[in-house]
């Protein structure tokens, strides 16, 4: 398996452990109603969360190879694995356009 593959499983492994926990400190440092200082705690709580459990640390990554760009991301694949997995016939519902 790619490198990049490992790491982009283990970022999205992070991110959802921590999705919960991240959310409610949002929701509490976001509510106005709440009384000042509650929020500020919910702040410095939020921000002492590591920097790999945000959301914005997950990137689309192709799962069969691993690169970065012309990621489709209805299958997860990029551009090439996605030709060959469709013209192999692996993907179900799609097929070579004729003109």
């Amino acid at each position: 398996m790619n490198i990049r593959i490992l790491r982009d499983i283990k970022a999205r492994r992070t991110v959802a452990q921590f999705e919960v926990l991240r959310n409610a400190y949002l929701f509490v440092a976001r509510n106005q109603t709440l009384p000042a200082a509650v929020r500020y705690r919910a702040q410095l709580q939020l921000n002492g969360l590591s920097r790999y459990t945000r959301p914005s640390n997950v990137k689309n990554r192709c799962k069969e190879s691993g690169r970065g760009r012309g990621v489709m991301s209805e299958f997860g694949l990029c551009r090439y694995q996605f030709r060959l997995k469709a013209l192999n016939g692996e993907l179900p519902g799609v097929r070579k356009a004729t003109w």
